[in-house]
């Protein structure tokens, strides 16, 4: 499997290619993330590398400990490292190009063309049926009574119940999802940043992660 590595969506721009067209850009910031742990098959029954992403910090450096559990405090101190808000892991066939306290960074995308981001999407809270899944409603007409309405969703008597799993109003967002094969714009090492063309799923300042598009096939 591909490197994964955590960064921050930070917001959106546009740039302009060699033939003038314009492109709209997602900004995202990749702190280095850090190698906490390494697991190995005879261990933990696979292998893979646990990074750590974003440091805790406080204006109190005093606090900066409070903010961890004890449990992590001796995870991240095993592994020689300060404490991280978020971690992760990405499976390997070998560990051994990996070590403990090693930093990856944003410059691991210089060479790959195309990525695919996963995020949280934002949450839309309750949602009726017209919103959720665009269905189309009835007539508008005056006295007509339908209008957002989902439609019957009863049965007659045999069997008697309605079916699970139909499509009603419902909770939105708030959904672990994957957007494939994103074009890398640019990579900017001395701050941390990679622009990818298109939309990145959640809110800004959301945590994101990226690895090497799977899919897609680029032409030799």
């Amino acid at each position: 499997m591909a490197i994964k590595l955590m960064g921050k969506k930070r917001g959106m721009t546009q740039r302009f290619d060699a033939a003038g067209n314009l492109i709209v850009c997602t900004v995202i910031e990749v702190e280095p993330n850090v190698v906490t742990q390494l697991k190995t098959k005879e261990k933990d029954g696979y292998n893979a590398v646990q990074l750590g992403f974003e440091k805790v910090t406080a204006k109190d450096p005093r606090r900066e400990k409070k903010r961890t559990s004890k449990p992590l405090q001796g995870h991240y101190e095993k592994a020689g490292v300060a404490p991280r808000r978020h971690s992760g892991e990405f499976r390997t066939e070998e560990v051994s190009e990996f070590t403990l306290g090693q930093e990856l960074g944003v410059s691991l995308f210089q060479e790959i063309p195309y990525i695919d981001v996963t995020g949280v999407s934002k949450g839309k809270g309750y949602q009726g049926v017209i919103k959720l899944h665009n269905f189309a409603g009835g007539p508008a007409a005056h006295g007509s009574g339908f209008h957002r309405h989902a439609g019957s969703t009863g049965m007659r008597t045999t069997p008697g119940r309605c079916f699970p799993g139909g499509k009603r109003a419902s909770h939105m967002g708030v959904d672990r999802v994957t957007v494939e094969n994103l074009k890398v714009v640019m990579i900017d090492e001395e701050n941390n940043l990679i622009l990818v063309e298109g939309q990145v799923p959640g809110a800004y300042n959301g945590l994101v992660f990226l690895r090497k598009a799977t899919k897609k096939r680029i032409a030799k």
